[in-house]
């Protein structure tokens, strides 16, 4: 029999070289548990390397080493190289940054950039613009109240975009008691450069991949400006809120005015 060929000295057993090596001799270990550096790539799903779940990719955000070894978020999943995962959450983005995520990953020194959360945000808000921008000239959204409305009534739609700074009222007053996914990832500017306009404030969409790759990207940007949005949206309640006050005020002075009660009503001043 001749005689079984060496193979090269710090290269791995394959599956097959350990199933037929000869009995008494054990296989060379294989990588440990989670370090195949293609095990994160395959399937559905991927590990986040803080949390350590494994979660659908549309959840997460998958990054690159750039040749100068810089993190880069690669939003679209298309860049080469190992891809390094994280939850589209604003605390694990900054415990990986903090604790040294990245490099572990990396088995080496890395350089994460002081605005990569800024960056991500960038970027996923630039993707919800274009990905609204093909879903308009493919006739899959309108935007306008009327135009909105038209399709929520006929069943056409299947996702309404609303500007984050818009009034909450009015968005309450589009959707009705539908149920129906609603989503605010931009402003009003925002969501108006997507359709050629200055400003647009309500948005639907039809059933479709682009509806879901829209809600899919709004969920991640949610996740990361987290605490962004709801200063926003504070903001933006007490503004509503105060300008409720203001015009209840009024009211109540065109009623006092009207019985007689203001301060400011005319009194007949004949003897």
């Amino acid at each position: 029999m001749p005689p079984r060929a060496r193979r090269p000295a710090g290269r791995r057993a394959t599956r097959r070289e350990a199933d037929t090596a000869p009995a008494g001799i054990p296989a060379p270990p294989g990588p440990p548990p989670g370090e195949d550096a293609d095990e994160e790539e395959r399937g559905p799903l991927r590990r986040c390397l803080v949390t350590r779940e494994r979660l659908p990719k549309e959840a997460m955000i998958r990054f690159v080493l750039a040749p100068d070894r810089t993190v880069v978020p690669d939003l679209e999943g298309r860049l080469p190289g190992r891809g390094m995962w994280l939850s589209a959450r604003r605390d694990v983005l900054e415990r990986a940054s903090l604790r040294g995520a990245f490099a572990r990953a990396a088995r080496g020194p890395v350089q994460v950039p002081p605005d990569l959360r800024a960056r991500i945000e960038a970027g996923l808000r630039r993707r919800i613009r274009d990905l609204l921008g093909f879903a308009r000239r493919a006739g899959q959204a309108v935007c306008g109240f009327q135009k909105a409305q038209e399709w929520l009534k006929e069943g056409r739609a299947a996702l309404v975009v609303q500007a984050a700074d818009g009034s909450p009222a009015e968005r309450r007053r589009l959707v009705g008691g539908r149920e129906i996914a609603v989503v605010t990832p931009l402003d009003a500017a925002e969501l108006g450069a997507a359709f050629g306009r200055d400003r647009a404030v309500h948005v639907a969409l039809a059933p479709g991949r682009l509806a879901q790759a829209v809600k899919a990207e709004a969920g991640r940007l949610a996740g990361i400006a987290a605490e962004g949005m709801r200063q926003r949206g504070a903001s933006l309640d007490a503004e509503n809120e105060g300008e409720a006050e203001r015009l209840a005020g009024r009211t109540d002075e065109a009623r006092n005015y009207e019985t007689g009660t203001g301060s400011d009503r005319r009194t007949d001043e004949r003897p």
